[in-house]
């Protein structure tokens, strides 16, 4: 005799613990007999441990409503006086579920319950488009892969699914609407991307999980920045800051803090922003090695390094700023190529306004080159034309700048 180590593997499949699989039997007795049931603690023990190896009747068919499947596909031997061919599982299973009224159309009968299998194909295909987004930024497809990834997700939790899997999805749903939200930032479209976020947050609440609500907070701040919301920006800053993942994990405290200092340092604080800029630094060096959700993967000593200079040139300390972009640079992953993209526009600029004209042209140039002939998302555009701006403004009439013009016109055509 040994443990039902089949029962064990499908009950973590739908994400179901005992207590949780003894509601749910209960459940399908109350259907089955119309009676509520009285399956226990012990009686879940059983199954699971070897101990019973052969279920009495009713319990076999309360797993059966519960896993979809004969009490054989279970680990279990049926009792002889309801034990069927295998054959003729799926028959029988569409019969037993028509027969105790759980479903009012065939097509329900064969509905299997969702588990923690859809939940990571969802969350594989979610990766990929987190990797788009580090590849190229926000663009109109991915905006429209994210929505289906959202509806789909959102398409499971009308079939049978345990409390940890609805969760799950709610997560996923969460993140699905985040991406859309995003690339709409990307791409300079603000309005869209706080319907989207607005969304996002929803599904945040509902899944209760702490990352998720942290990676919303992060997003409502930098969309506030975009619209020149300072005072919301640094609002939610604070939020994510004093999040449950920012407490319970120092990566997170760092990501959240530099939030804090990026909404000082618009709203012209510049004491408060560096300040905040040092405790996210000493926070991301107290973080350990931990599997965290794809989508934080873009955080780390390089994107800190970028943030810094966006702060320290908010600041008008441009030589720091030159500093801090050059190490962003220098670090970030080629995987990474928007936002390696991103911090060379901000070396770009930093250089620019120490006066080092021929050097800061040739390094905006680069930006083109790092993005390898992709259309620039609307925010990296929006940086390429603060310096074309201002390298005419300081020297219109250089050889730099009538280059430059003529790589603007060939890139932006």
């Amino acid at each position: 005799m040994g443990a039902n180590v089949i029962l064990k593997a499908r009950m973590d499949e739908l994400g179901l613990n005992q207590n949780e699989l003894a509601e749910r039997l209960n459940d399908a007795l109350a259907v089955i007999t119309g009676r509520p049931g009285c399956i226990g603690d012990r009686t879940i023990r059983n199954l699971l441990n070897g101990t019973s190896r052969r279920p009495i009747g009713r319990t076999c068919a309360a797993l059966e409503r519960v896993f979809g499947c004969p009490v054989e596909e279970l680990g279990f031997g049926a009792p002889r006086s309801t034990h069927h061919p295998q054959e003729d599982a799926m028959r029988r299973r569409t019969f037993l579920t028509s027969a105790t009224g759980a479903a009012t159309s065939p097509l329900v009968a064969t509905r299997r319950a969702v588990g923690m299998s859809d939940v990571d194909r969802a969350a594989a295909a979610l990766r990929a488009l987190v990797e788009s987004d580090d590849r190229q930024g926000g663009h109109a497809a991915l905006e429209k892969d994210a929505l289906a990834g959202r509806d789909g997700v959102l398409g499971l939790q009308s079939r049978n699914a345990s409390e940890r899997v609805r969760r799950a999805l709610f997560a996923l749903a969460a993140e699905y609407a985040a991406i859309a939200a995003w690339s709409c930032v990307d791409m300079r479209q603000l309005g869209q991307a706080q319907t989207y976020l607005n969304e996002s947050t929803a599904y945040a609440g509902l899944s209760q999980d702490a990352p998720t609500l942290m990676r919303v907070w992060v997003t409502q701040s930098l969309l506030a920045t975009q619209r020149q919301a300072w005072t919301e920006a640094l609002a939610a800053a604070q939020v994510a800051h004093a999040s449950a993942a920012a407490r319970r994990d120092p990566f997170f405290a760092s990501l959240g803090r530099v939030r804090v200092a990026l909404a000082h340092s618009s709203l012209a604080d510049g004491r408060s922003a560096l300040r905040s800029l040092g405790v996210a630094q000493e926070m991301l060096a107290k973080s350990t090695d931990l599997e965290r959700p794809r989508w934080a993967a873009f955080y780390g000593s390089a994107e800190l390094d970028h943030l810094g200079a966006i702060i320290y040139s908010r600041s008008r300390r441009y030589a720091q700023a030159e500093a801090f972009a050059h190490r962003s640079v220098a670090r970030t992953p080629p995987s990474f190529r928007r936002n390696r993209a991103l911090a060379t526009a901000q070396l770009a600029l930093a250089q620019l306004r120490q006066g080092e004209i021929d050097q800061a042209t040739a390094t905006a140039a680069t930006v083109f080159t790092i993005m390898g002939g992709d259309p620039l998302p609307g925010r990296m555009r929006s940086l390429i034309g603060d310096f074309h701006r201002d390298l005419f403004t300081l020297a219109p009439s250089t050889t730099y700048a009538r280059d430059w013009a003529d790589r603007m016109r060939t890139e932006w055509s």
